[in-house]
């Protein structure tokens, strides 16, 4: 997506979109044009993404574009079995249901005003939500598949669940532009984030505008590992709301917590944990005593003091952390897939393995059905769950899901993230246990090369990373 050309295109996207609208409502308002129908759409798809679609179904599927349809079958038909195909597509032809009644999407049939008169053609707008049905062969042809989905209606609540959830995550009291960014970045679509905010920070003069987007542009670096850049932004940040804000607000918190994550992720634990303290401080002044920003902060404590080896009081904050969650979590998905993953760490630094592994594998299924298929976040799932099953000692299974985390890494995130060294490393290591040592070596390698390129020339996994690569070479 280039950012440039949709905010240059937004009043094309916004009026073609009030035009479907406007169609919508004049050709379904009664009973008898509400009645429900089928569209066709034939279109090639890769198999990675067949797989992912039956692994999901069930769940839900968006088109992030306006979506062409047509009322006769055979138009959609024909068009894929002219549609040449590579080893690695297939043809579907996607059998969509709606009920114009209670659909949670504008479409409208454009057959009168379509240049292509013949093809009974329905057009959606963007990011139009299904539901995913049955998959099969047509034939028995392997590869060309019929996939039923079916539009989600005003009462699904899954899209219910996910609308807010992405509505509270966006920024609800933001313009558009500035919720999109942060819309790419839960999408982990970072470099195209950063565009939209830097194009908002030249446009904007209002000093308190200016600090949220520096804070943006942090969370951006950090996401991205390149953590000597986003100190600056987060600091940025802070001294401005320092001038605006009262010392105890909460937005002071925010941003000490931010520098906290920066220092923690650059291994500079002391700095880190006085960060967060400052910011739990302001929290504890400034919000209900069950937010989840506390909770968050109890959550990096614990964390900190277990990168500093003080277990104890490491448990202790992770208790806090969890005692609060209990008390304040509603039913939202998401919110318990975080809580998920904090429960399979704190098992896993336990060593209660099983344990951790079923918390890890509750996780990452709620990710595969709330994210793209390649955002960090089910990367760092697959990651924990490689880690786990490393614990136990099932070392094909640990690489199997280091390389799934490996995959989606190179996919969604720099060449030289630190995350990606991590990986590299434990990949390395299973390699070792499994006494492939020409395999191991080439991994700690590569970890040693990335670490060298995004962390301090001091921190302790580049540290580890350097040993490992050192004790490989004395077994080849």
């Amino acid at each position: 997506m280039d950012v440039d050309i949709i905010v240059r295109m937004g009043f094309f996207i916004k009026d073609l979109h009030q035009d479907i609208q406007r169609l919508n409502s004049e050709q379904f308002n009664d009973d008898q044009s509400s009645k429900a129908f089928i569209v066709y759409r034939g279109q090639d798809l890769s198999k990675e993404d067949l797989t992912k679609m039956t692994n999901n179904k069930g769940g839900l599927l968006s088109f992030n574009n306006f979506l062409s349809t047509s009322e006769n079958r055979d138009v959609s038909f024909n068009f894929i079995q002219q549609t040449a195909t590579n080893a690695d597509h297939v043809r579907i032809l996607f059998v969509i249901s709606i009920n114009p009644s209670s659909s949670t999407t504008p479409f409208a049939s454009i057959t009168d005003i379509s240049y292509f008169h013949t093809k009974d053609e329905v057009l959606f707008s963007m990011h139009t939500i299904f539901r995913i049905g049955d998959i099969k062969s047509i034939n028995g042809n392997n590869d060309l598949y019929e996939v039923n989905l079916t539009l989600t209606n005003e009462n699904d609540q899954d899209l219910l669940t996910l609308t807010d959830y992405i509505r509270q995550e966006t920024f609800p009291d933001k313009e558009g532009w500035f919720r999109l960014g942060s819309l790419l970045i839960k999408m982990g679509q970072f470099n195209k984030a950063q565009e939209v905010y830097e194009v908002l920070l030249h446009q904007t003069t209002d000093e308190s505008e200016k600090a949220s987007i520096y804070h943006q542009l942090g969370i951006i670096k950090d996401d991205q590992g390149e953590y000597q850049e986003a100190l600056p932004y987060f600091e940025k940040s802070l001294a401005i709301f320092q001038k605006t804000h009262p010392s105890n607000h909460h937005r002071l918190g925010t941003s000490y917590n931010n520098i906290g994550m920066v220092y923690d992720s650059m291994g500079d634990y002391p700095k880190a944990l006085s960060y967060y303290e400052k910011a739990l401080e302001i929290q504890r002044e400034s919000l209900p005593p069950n937010h989840p920003d506390l909770t968050a902060s109890y959550n990096n404590i614990g964390i900190v003091y277990h990168s500093m080896g003080e277990y104890p009081k490491a448990f202790l904050s992770h208790e806090k952390a969890l005692a609060m969650k209990r008390q304040s979590l509603s039913s939202n998905r998401f919110d318990w897939s975080m809580t998920y993953n904090n429960l399979g760490n704190l098992h896993n630094s336990m060593g209660n393995y099983p344990v951790a592994l079923s918390f890890y594998e509750k996780a990452l299924a709620i990710r595969q059905q709330s994210l793209p298929p390649n955002h960090p976040s089910l990367g760092t799932s697959y990651n924990n769950i490689g880690l786990v099953y490393y614990n136990m000692g099932d070392y094909p299974k640990a690489l199997s899901n280091y390389e799934k985390d490996l995959t989606i890494l190179q996919e969604s995130v720099p060449s030289y993230h630190p995350d990606l060294g991590d990986t590299c490393n434990k990949i390395g290591t299973v390699y070792e246990k499994m006494s492939d040592y020409s395999k191991a070596h080439s991994f700690y390698e590569r970890a040693v090369q990335i670490g060298q390129q995004s962390l301090p020339i001091n921190h302790p996994n580049l540290e580890i990373y350097r040993r490992n690569l050192e004790d490989i070479k004395k077994k080849l």
